[in-house]
């Protein structure tokens, strides 16, 4: 070993390579564009100008609104990248407990925006080589990767002994050292008693006269008796330069000895102290585990409460939450809007609408408008259809009767989406059917009995009896919010006969129109409703005129909805059965208040 070799006792490579600038990654292209990202599940879908620049991904409202600041940002360093598994559009982006659920215009800008993420973790230098390498690591990566221990030098020198041993290597390695100069120093005198012997031999044959002949140095080779008289002082083995080779010789073999001796301890120690920290290791090693463990399992359950208003507990076929899940949350948000419109009722003073209906002759007929033969078509339908018997080959199912009132359903899927047709029959004491069909259809009384409608408009009048109106109803969560357009009608059925009782009707069903576009923020139902209301009167008793107490309206509901989108059956049939006989109960009611003390309006 030279002296120039040093020691390193840290294992670093620091000494060895020129750091490098690991800072923001040079040469990644800042990437932008629209992407829709969840907002919560009031507003849904949100279109977003996002920016992918320095490892940090950001996002402003719209793209003019970037030199006001941006609205949020996530460091991708430690980022959890997630491709939608049924989604081909969607992302999601998660830091610890903070996610983004991100999507794209289609699957092929989703992968763009990925590839860009990725790429700009990569070059950010997190978990790389070279910033194990900037951390001073004493382990490169291929030995991090082998199977032997991982302990580093510098722990063996913590150990006492091992400290000693080192000194004592360090003491071997300076008198070997000088044991290695001092024989070389011997070999090369050897070296050159051996040329001057092969010079005597030499000048010992040449001379047989045998005169005396000295060497420069005045020293006697031979006498005249051909005795030798003086010796090479290179011959004496104490006269080149007083060298003791025998001693020298024992003594570098005492070294040596010493020197493997020492390693042979210090060899000894550090697999004792590699067992020891191989222990340490592996209990740290299960510790670690079971905390991952337990961190795993506590951010689990955290993102399911911290989350559950994400789009992966929305209603779907993949939906996170199950039906019974599905089907409490549904019910808890109906019962909050029971008690809300309970409250509200309570509190609200009814405004009288002083406005009398139409005269009944605009009824008679649909109008001239774009849908009047749509329109017909419909009524003739439901009064061939809606007022057949519930027997039969109709397989219709009582699944509510409370007192007059009678629902029915009829067991209906396509494609997984529930279409259950719904029939209800009621009979109701002191209003007309033309009253009744007159507080269902105008919308001036829509908000005073429908608890279920968030807002609605009029998109076109088409004619005093007809007029296409979109409305959205209020979430249901977990169910996703839902809207309709549909052309609502209002008609008087022509008796065939006297004996045939007054007939009024109003359909409503669903239509297009361009001025009322599908949206993402609302899953858009489609509906195929009619309400049929059949006038009964009883004779008064004597020369009395009719009275409230003498009519009955014969109420005849029949209900056609698509949702839209999937949900669970069970949730939908459970839903369907408990509201619609409330809103039956609650509208009728509504009229007979209305009308209560008013004129009879046939």
């Amino acid at each position: 070993m030279s002296d120039n070799q040093s020691w390193n006792s840290s294992g670093s490579e620091e000494d060895i390579e020129p750091r490098e600038d690991y800072g923001h990654p040079v040469g990644v292209v800042e990437f932008s564009g629209v992407l829709s990202k969840w907002t919560n599940y009031i507003h849904g879908w949100q279109d977003r100008w996002v920016v992918l620049k320095n490892n940090t991904l950001s996002y402003y409202k719209s793209q003019d609104e970037t030199e006001y600041g941006c609205r949020g940002s996530l460091c991708l360093s430690k980022a959890v990248i997630t491709p939608h598994e049924f989604d081909e559009c969607r992302l999601d982006i998660s830091v610890n407990d903070s996610v983004w659920y991100l999507r794209a215009q289609d699957p092929e800008r989703r992968n763009k925006w990925i590839e860009f993420i990725e790429l700009h973790r990569a070059d950010s230098g997190y978990g790389s080589e070279s910033s194990l390498r900037r951390h001073g690591s004493m382990l490169s990566l291929t030995s991090a990767t082998s199977g032997y221990s991982a302990t580093s030098t510098s722990s063996f020198k913590k150990g006492h002994s091992l400290r000693e041993k080192l000194a004592e290597m360090e003491t071997f390695r300076d008198i070997l050292c000088r044991q290695v100069d001092t024989l070389q120093k011997y070999f090369d005198s050897c070296a050159d008693v051996s040329k001057d012997e092969l010079q005597r031999d030499k000048i010992v044959e040449d001379d047989e006269d045998d005169f005396p002949n000295t060497r420069t140095d005045g020293e006697f080779l031979h006498n005249n008796n051909g005795s030798k008289e003086k010796l090479f002082q290179s011959l004496n083995p104490k006269g080149i330069n007083g060298i003791d080779f025998k001693g020298e010789a024992i003594t570098f073999k005492a070294t040596t000895a010493g020197i493997l001796a020492t390693l042979s301890h210090c060899i000894d120690l550090m697999v004792k102290r590699e067992d020891s920290w191989q222990k340490r290791l592996d209990k740290e090693m299960e510790k670690r585990r079971r905390i991952e463990e337990s961190y795993k399992s506590a951010l689990n359950e955290l993102k399911k409460k911290s989350h559950f208003g994400g789009p992966d507990y929305e209603e779907g076929p993949n939906s996170l939450i199950n039906e019974d899940e599905f089907f409490d949350a549904v019910e808890a948000a109906l019962d909050r809007q029971d008690k809300i419109e309970e409250q509200s009722q309570a509190e609200k003073t009814r405004i009288e609408r002083s406005s009398p209906p139409p005269p009944e002759d605009i009824y008679s007929t649909s109008g001239s408008h774009r849908f009047s033969n749509k329109v017909e078509e419909m009524v003739q339908n439901h009064m061939t259809y809606s007022l057949q018997d519930v027997g039969g080959d109709a397989n219709w199912q009582l699944v509510v009767e409370e007192g007059e009132m009678k629902v029915y359903r009829r067991e209906v899927e396509e494609n997984g989406i529930v279409l259950d047709p719904l029939k209800a029959t009621h009979s109701v004491k002191g209003v007309t059917g033309h009253e009744v069909c007159h507080y269902f259809w105008d919308t001036m009384y829509r908000n005073d009995w429908e608890t279920t409608i968030e807002n609605f408009n009029v998109v076109e009048r088409l004619s005093d009896n007809a007029a296409i109106i979109y409305q959205t109803h209020k979430r249901v969560w977990p169910a996703s919010q839902r809207d309709v357009l549909y052309l609502s009608a209002m008609r008087k059925i022509l008796a065939n006969n006297e004996n045939d009782p007054d007939t009024w009707l109003v359909c409503n069903f669903s239509v297009d129109h361009d001025e009322a576009q599908s949206s993402s923020r609302c899953v858009r139902a489609k509906i195929n409703i009619a309400m049929i209301c059949q006038t009964l009167v009883s004779p008064p008793e004597g020369d009395k005129e009719i009275s409230r107490d003498n009519i009955l309206c014969k109420i005849t509901y029949v209900a056609n909805v698509n949702p839209g989108g999937w949900a669970p059956a069970s949730v939908l049939r459970a839903v369907a059965k408990r509201e619609y006989p409330k809103f039956l109960k609650r509208f009728t009611s509504y009229v007979q208040e209305k009308t209560s003390g008013k004129p009879i309006l046939f």
